[in-house]
């Protein structure tokens, strides 16, 4: 498989999972992932435990959001969700495949090739729908300015 959209959907219903770090602990309710004409049949947030000293007061949630029908467009999704993560506050959110998540690898260049998607508060979101996109230098370089807003977000007193 090469295609984002493939992998998502690789199970069955199709799974876009979002990452956002500094809208706090609780999960947002489901309609607010109504976007880009879309709603997710199931929305599943999961506050991520034993969050580090510097992740914890800004809050750290996962979400699952899970389409039946797989034919949607998820990359325009995938986009405004983002935005919709980061349009309250300061907050860095991203869309990663199953797995992609642990603490000392937020956003870094080791799995660039598992996340699809980032925004950081205040600029536009960006997602890859390619393989080859995500495995490129230019993906890496934009997510190294993410990963240097999580770490200014993260250092903030």
């Amino acid at each position: 498989m090469n295609d984002v959209h493939e992998e998502l959907c690789w199970a069955g219903p199709a799974m876009v999972t979002v990452f956002v770090i500094g809208a706090g602990n609780d999960p947002l309710p489901p309609q607010a992932f109504n976007v880009a004409g879309l709603a997710p049949d199931q929305v599943h947030p999961f506050m991520l435990d034993e969050q580090p000293p510097e992740v914890a007061p800004l809050g750290l949630m996962s979400y699952d959001l899970t389409f039946h029908t797989a034919s949607l467009d998820l990359r325009t999704y995938t986009r405004e969700v983002l935005r919709r993560l980061c349009a309250d506050g300061q907050a860095v959110a991203w869309a990663g495949y199953e797995g992609s998540f642990h603490y000392d690898h937020l956003l870094t260049e080791d799995i660039a090739h598992m996340l699809y998607g980032h925004c950081v508060s205040g600029a536009e979101p960006v997602t890859a729908w390619d393989r080859a996109t995500l495995r490129s230098p230019a993906w890496k370089e934009g997510l190294a300015e993410a990963r240097a807003a999580l770490v200014a977000l993260m250092s903030r007193p």
